[in-house]
């Protein structure tokens, strides 16, 4: 019997024919990609990715404490910024260095890394599906890969089932004249002015920055905000602003990244999963819901699902795709309680008050917050943050707990 062109077994003599194809080379899809191939490297795998590069214009950074041993060894090949001795934040009312690690990593090294630890011809980029099945993934011109298992880990969609606000942020990679002076990274500097860009209202601001090289330096400016306005002239402005004053002069722009991440505050996730999914595929990332609701954090997720799909490599792609709704299934409920908080945050907080319950938050033990990054805060973790002196009133926290926030639209760009 003739294979059809729709046969879904590997063929080595034909490279529209594949293992496993994934649709989206950000952080989920190559980590993905690279799990598989070190667990089986007999498998033919195809990552398809729309851009030029893979990870597009993006750096990703995480705690030391964030990865188990077993994450730690997947990411152990790729170059990138490490900071043994800690990290600081500053607030109105204090500064405070913590002795957690931290690493970070751009999307060029990303990219750069994966193209070498890949077999040839794994990666088809500029490339955009116009169609994906359970059985392979169509191009826009006319042609096809044919796969035994399709995984899905494009951009996060946009749904009216899913409700909260939006973090907001640009950030700009520079090399100075002098020496920036900066010993460890300041994931959050918000003792800035809390005005949202656009004018209208406050946001929980603040300014991230990252000491890339004794010259290098990246600043971000971030803010969680009702509405998805990225002003980019505004932003950009005030990072000028920021720099003036740390003395930063004379710096040439190396690199730049901005977006626009959801903060879940609720929504009906069996609504959004069923509005996402595509018969027998599966889907991982952002899309998948594999995020942390209140922080936008996706590196724990990312690295933890890419085990776990190549632990079960050889299932067919309706179970793996099974498999993966029940994880996110379980992450939904297992965040429920990062969700309230960002209720606190957006519902219960003034606008321009809402640095008060970071403020509070980094003032509390370095273990409960590193586990609040990893979304694995303990019992007494959750009654501790909300115990003591409350960054918002008592009835404003209360009428928030039962609010949901706006639907998370799509969009919008300056």
């Amino acid at each position: 019997m003739t294979p059809s062109t729709r046969d879904t077994g590997s063929d080595p003599a034909n490279p529209a024919v594949c293992d496993v194809a994934i649709v989206g080379g950000g952080l989920s899809g190559g980590l993905i990609a690279l799990a598989l191939h070190q667990a089986r490297p007999d498998f033919r795998i195809a990552l398809i990715e729309g851009g030029k590069t893979l990870g597009g214009n993006h750096r990703w950074s995480w705690f030391s404490s964030d990865l188990s041993d077993e994450g730690r060894a997947l990411l152990s090949s790729f170059r990138k910024e490490g900071w043994d001795d800690g990290y600081e934040v500053r607030f109105p009312k204090y500064k405070r260095k913590l002795k957690t690690g931290y690493r970070s990593l751009s999307s060029v090294n990303f990219h750069e890394r994966l193209s070498r630890a890949l077999p040839e011809g794994t990666l088809h980029l500029g490339r955009r599906a116009s169609g994906i099945d359970a059985r392979g993934v169509d191009f826009d011109d006319g042609s096809r890969i044919n796969a035994r298992c399709v995984i899905d880990c494009r951009t996060f969609s946009s749904s009216q089932h899913l409700r909260g606000g939006w973090q907001v942020f640009l950030g700009r990679h520079m090399k100075l004249e002098e020496a920036h002076g900066i010993a460890r990274p300041v994931i959050m500097d918000a003792a800035v002015d809390q005005v949202a860009p656009h004018g209208n209202g406050g946001a929980y601001r603040f300014v991230y920055v990252l000491p890339l090289g004794a010259h290098d330096v990246f600043v971000e400016d971030t803010y969680y905000a009702d509405d998805p306005d990225l002003d980019r002239s505004a932003l950009s402005a005030r990072i000028d602003q920021y720099c003036h004053q740390n003395g930063w002069q004379d710096g040439t722009p190396v690199g730049h990244e901005s977006g626009v991440l959801p903060v879940l505050t609720g929504g009906n996730f069996s609504a959004y999963q069923d509005e996402v999914r595509i018969e027998g595929v599966t889907i991982a990332g952002a899309r998948g819901g594999f995020v942390h609701p209140l922080t936008s954090y996706t590196m724990p997720m990312a690295v933890e699902n890419a085990l776990a799909i190549a632990a079960e490599a050889d299932l067919p792609g309706p179970q793996l795709a099974a498999m993966m709704e029940a994880r996110a299934k379980t992450h939904w409920r297992k965040t429920g309680y990062y969700r309230l908080l960002g209720r606190f945050l957006f519902f219960a907080a003034k606008p321009d008050k809402r640095v008060n319950v970071f403020q509070r938050f980094y003032s509390l033990r370095e273990g409960l917050i590193e586990r609040f990054y990893t979304g694995k805060s303990t019992a007494f973790d959750r009654v501790r943050v909300l115990w003591g002196d409350p960054p918002v009133s008592i009835p404003r926290a209360i009428t928030a707990m039962f609010k949901r926030g706006k639907p998370l639209k799509p969009e919008k760009t300056a």
